[in-house]
């Protein structure tokens, strides 16, 4: 690991940014937006695998896929995001906002930077907790399988958890040594202290880089990181904490874009030379109708409180595109009336909030205007 990266990733501590206010959710009514004010490059409808060659020949293209992986709520989405400078993962306050991996694709020049936005990483008593799939668990192994560099993103403003690496981390870690790792220090702006993150990178790398690797990958002392999984009944304090292998150390706001550069920089310097798997206007291989459900739930994991959001199941009802605007409607599943009288609010208000939400996320992230109408229905007894 290299250290020439640290004094000006702490000249990221000097600037001062204004927070971004955080993704809300909400219930039912038509609302129809139109922007002219979109992102240069927005998300292409229907995004898809392109075949075809883009104005590069083949035996110039790199590319480089990466997954990202941590805990939940460390920032992961939005750390993709702003990397890609798109809105293709759905975003919230609260955690296992993302429930599959997503694919967001960001091509520049002649490289193609495939990312993998993973669930976070859980134990079996959280799938329970949260009512989650079972595939939660393993659709972060089908992201690593399909990558060349695994980021690990560690929540710095975190005081609680930050000075050590979760055990479902290492135990990834530890099954996929092969490949080769990076450590991203996310939420920086959230710290005065250019002391703490010195601190934070001795102690999560154990005060060690890898830097050097072969040419197959293989990490340094590979037979010591992988003697060993984390047992059940083991003291917390005797268990690994620390990586040795990561190759660098990043230093990021996934929230104010400090940072991204570099570490963008650093991914396409990396890259390697192969055929892209996608066309250069394309963002994601996630479907439109797919990306309006998941942005549904994300705003409703924000508006609704504790585990209420989590038992809600939302449908696609109609989606079509007509002369660049983008007709919607999703329904919202409710469990009981109650829930869903609390969704709905005091003369529907929260739920046109919901959905005044949900459709700015939408225009942002296709870059058309949007009409979406969000409806719900609690099951009959």
């Amino acid at each position: 690991m290299r250290y020439n990266w640290f004094s000006s990733a702490l000249k990221l501590l000097n600037r001062t940014n204004s927070n971004r206010c955080l993704l809300t959710n909400g219930r039912s009514l038509s609302n129809a937006t139109q922007s002219d004010d979109t992102s240069s490059n927005p998300a292409q409808l229907p995004p898809q695998e392109s075949t075809k060659n883009i104005n590069k020949s083949v035996d110039q293209q790199m590319s480089l896929h990466i997954a990202v992986i941590g805990v939940p709520n460390v920032g992961k989405s939005t750390f993709i995001n702003n990397i890609i400078n798109h809105r293709v993962c759905p975003t919230s306050a609260k955690v296992h906002t993302t429930r599959k991996s997503n694919t967001a694709i960001c091509t520049t020049g002649q490289t193609q930077l495939v990312f993998y936005d993973t669930p976070g990483l859980v134990t079996q008593r959280e799938i329970r907790k949260h009512h989650l799939e079972q595939s939660f668990k393993s659709s972060y192994r089908h992201a690593i399988q399909h990558a060349d560099v695994i980021a690990v993103m560690q929540d710095v403003s975190n005081s609680w958890t930050r000075k050590e690496l979760h055990p479902t981390v290492l135990d990834t870690l530890k099954a996929y040594a092969n490949l080769p790792s990076f450590l991203v220090l996310n939420k920086i702006d959230a710290l005065k202290s250019k002391r703490v993150l010195l601190d934070l990178i001795k102690t999560l790398t154990n005060d060690t880089l890898s830097g050097q690797r072969n040419g197959k990958g293989a990490t340094r002392g590979l037979a010591a990181a992988t003697t060993g999984q984390v047992a059940e009944g083991i003291p917390l304090s005797k268990r690994q904490t620390t990586w040795d292998h990561f190759d660098n150390v990043f230093l990021v706001s996934a929230m104010t874009g400090n940072g991204l550069n570099e570490l963008q920089n650093y991914l396409i310097g990396q890259a390697l030379p192969r055929q892209w798997r996608f066309a250069s206007d394309i963002h994601t291989d996630a479907s439109p109708e797919a990306l309006i459900v998941e942005s549904v739930r994300a705003r409703l994991l924000d508006y609704l409180p504790q585990e209420i959001p989590y038992n809600l199941k939302c449908e696609l009802e109609y989606y079509s595109l007509e002369k660049h605007v983008v007709y919607t409607s999703v329904q919202v599943q409710c469990p009981t009336e109650r829930i869903e009288r609390l969704i709905c609010g005091e003369s529907n208000g929260k739920l046109r909030q919901i959905t005044e939400r949900v459709t700015s996320d939408l225009v942002e992230m296709f870059g058309q205007a949007v009409s979406l109408t969000i409806s719900t229905a609690s099951k009959v007894k």
